[in-house]
């Protein structure tokens, strides 16, 4: 089944859940070099006897499909490997420089625009902060950003590029009293299309994602949990958001926002209180503040944080409990393998509050559920940026 993706819809869009078939193709053999593609991306090298196995075409229809993706500069042969019989086995991977996507993170904090390769490596990025989201600095930065990281490729390079992702919070016009955003400022972005601003800006087609599944998408694509089925994914940032993967595929929901986890309601006194108001960077900044520590090293990439801070340990305790009591409440529903903790925070933050949330679940009353793993992202603090710009790359290769 083939659905085009309409790129100016102001619709949100799960790009990874349809396809378009590219100018020249018919569905059927576009549709196996997406099967081809994405099987060589999740194992990242395949020999052709092993992909006509796992895809079930014909050895000579198999050939035919990889000798054109390898023509065309999507795939590359690697060595030889020589069994004790036959013919030597040849592995094919994916070419770095086969394609390339352009991403565009709108975040209540910052603005990111990355150009990643076909293997997911970042070839550039750029980075803006700002207190509060602004439509008009967000058009004149991606005017800006596209043009400067564009101009820096080489013609062939600029043919390769298949498109651009945008990721942000779907409704970035709400909560804008724990955002410490203008109201009136925010609520501009409740009519303003998104899609249709930035594709002014550019010829290629443009996608749009909700920013915390696309980090899930991210952690699914390039991250290193490939042995997990099914898993809730929490990232942790300004809110804290989240996506799900069912049976290994990025589970959206009919809205596009499942895994929405920062809208959760958590056990906290008599209030009626969302995970976000606990779990969220914003919290942490809004107590900083208040005791008149300087908060630049939240927004500045930072790779450790300062020490001795106890706003930081009272956040990691507050934080970790909301964030073990959402993990219980999908495993009961779900039976998963494992709830994944990411988020825009150095490693040791990271760590402290993987570590945090373990304790606590090893203390709570999980009688009749299956043992939980927690585990931490393997993508990183950019990979709502990564995922953003690997959406156009889903869109155009792969199922």
């Amino acid at each position: 089944m083939s659905e085009t993706i309409q790129a100016t819809s102001n619709e949100p869009l799960p790009v990874w859940q349809k396809s378009v078939v590219p100018k020249g193709q018919s569905g059927l053999r576009a549709l196996n070099e997406r099967r081809i593609l994405t099987l060589i991306r999740q194992h990242q090298h395949l020999p052709k006897a092993q992909i006509a196995k796992q895809t079930g075409l014909s050895a000579q229809a198999a050939t035919v499909i990889i000798n054109r993706l390898e023509h065309d500069g999507l795939l590359q042969r690697g060595e030889p490997h020589r069994g004790k019989r036959g013919q030597p086995s040849v592995p094919f991977s994916l070419r770095a420089n086969g394609a390339f996507g352009l991403g565009i993170k709108i975040g209540r904090r910052s603005m990111q625009i990355s150009l990643i390769d076909f293997l997911g490596n970042v070839r550039a990025s750029l980075c803006e902060h700002w207190d509060f989201p602004a439509i008009e600095a967000m058009q004149r930065f991606t005017q800006k950003g596209l043009r400067a990281i564009l101009s820096a490729l080489d013609e062939e390079e600029v043919s390769r590029v298949s498109g651009v992702g945008v990721a942000m919070p779907f409704e970035i016009w709400r909560w804008s009293e724990q955002a410490g955003a203008p109201e009136d400022e925010l609520a501009r972005w409740k009519e303003f299309d998104v899609l249709a601003a930035v594709q002014e800006f550019t010829e290629l087609p443009v996608y749009l994602c909700n920013d915390d599944i696309a980090a899930c998408a991210a952690e699914l694509w390039f991250g290193q949990h490939r042995e997990l089925s099914d898993y809730l994914y929490c990232f942790v940032g300004t809110f804290i958001g989240g996506g799900m993967v069912l049976n290994r595929k990025l589970h959206v929901g009919r809205s596009g926002n499942a895994g929405a986890v920062g809208s959760l309601p958590v056990l906290a006194g008599s209030g009626n209180a969302q995970l976000l108001d606990s779990a969220s960077l914003h919290r942490l900044e809004r107590t900083l503040k208040q005791t008149g520590v300087d908060t630049a090293f939240l927004h500045g990439r930072h790779p450790i944080w300062p020490e001795n801070l106890p706003e930081v340990a009272d956040w990691l305790e507050v934080a970790a409990e909301g964030i073990v009591q959402a993990a219980i409440s999908a495993h009961a529903f779900l039976d998963l393998d494992a709830v994944v903790i990411e988020g825009a925070v150095p490693d040791t933050v990271k760590q402290a509050l993987l570590h945090k949330c373990e304790q606590l679940l090893a203390k709570a009353d999980c009688r009749g559920l299956s043992p939980l793993r927690l585990l931490p992202g393997s993508v990183g603090a950019d990979a709502r940026a990564l995922g953003c710009a690997n959406l156009p790359l889903l869109a155009q290769y792969s199922l």
